[in-house]
């Protein structure tokens, strides 16, 4: 019974979460991300049954079949959607929660040899944007929002939205500014930095025009520049 509580459940956050799903049928046929979640669940059961070689089998025909790489030691949570799917890795001491949507190339990697916790946890609602690298035993908050591309090596607080290589907060919990699949209205810190730079540059330009007009190096029209760069190299300037 709980088994099939458990199913309808899968199927129904597959229709929540992908506007694209129209019947029951092309869900249960035509979704790797619910495939590989099921066959996850599987291995992961016999991964706590001590029986490894059983478990990395399974989650290696897994990977072969859907695209997805899950490690047979990774815990998951409920309502977990895994959208698309293709190149998604999933480490051994990863912690994924409830309600939790992740897209393609999405990678949850470790960044130690030992034998210890070396992968995300990644808590209730977070989503995380197509080929986002997360790394490390970071955690990322309950409601965060990970944009597409973005580089994760630090934790993230709860209801953030970061960006970015690394990856930066750019929001706090209570400001995101846009809906979760919204990927393409996330700000760009890096052009948003040439932007402002540029911006700083027309400002200095036209003040620096001002002055050399007001004490009579540039004529009006713009031009004389190279006469008072001659004078200021002279000595004769201000």
């Amino acid at each position: 019974m709980m088994l099939l509580r458990t199913l309808r459940e899968d199927i129904q956050t597959v229709f929540a979460k992908d506007p694209a799903a129209r019947s029951v049928v092309e869900v249960l046929f035509c979704y790797p991300g619910l495939h590989a979640l099921w066959l996850h669940r599987i291995a992961h059961f016999l991964w706590q049954h001590r029986l490894f070689f059983l478990a990395r089998l399974l989650s290696h025909i897994n990977r072969a079949l859907t695209g997805i790489e899950i490690h047979p030691g990774a815990k998951i949570g409920r309502r977990f959607f895994i959208d698309h799917g293709m190149g998604v890795v999933i480490g051994e001491t990863a912690e994924i929660g409830d309600d939790v949507l992740i897209y393609q190339g999405v990678v949850l990697g470790g960044t130690s040899l030992e034998k210890k916790k070396r992968h995300p946890t990644v808590e209730d609602n977070v989503v995380i944007g197509a080929g986002a690298i997360l790394l490390g035993p970071i955690t990322i908050g309950r409601g965060a929002l990970i944009g597409a591309g973005s580089v994760v090596i630090k934790s993230v607080p709860p209801g953030a939205t970061v960006v970015g290589v690394p990856g930066r907060v750019i929001t706090e919990e209570g400001k995101r500014p846009i809906a979760p699949l919204e990927h393409g209205k996330l700000p760009d810190p890096i052009a948003e930095a040439i932007r402002a730079i540029w911006d700083r540059q027309g400002r200095l330009e036209d003040r620096l025009h001002c002055i050399e007009k007001t004490i009579g190096l540039v004529s009006s029209d713009g031009q004389k520049r190279e006469e008072a760069a001659e004078l200021f190299t002279q000595g004769d300037g201000i």
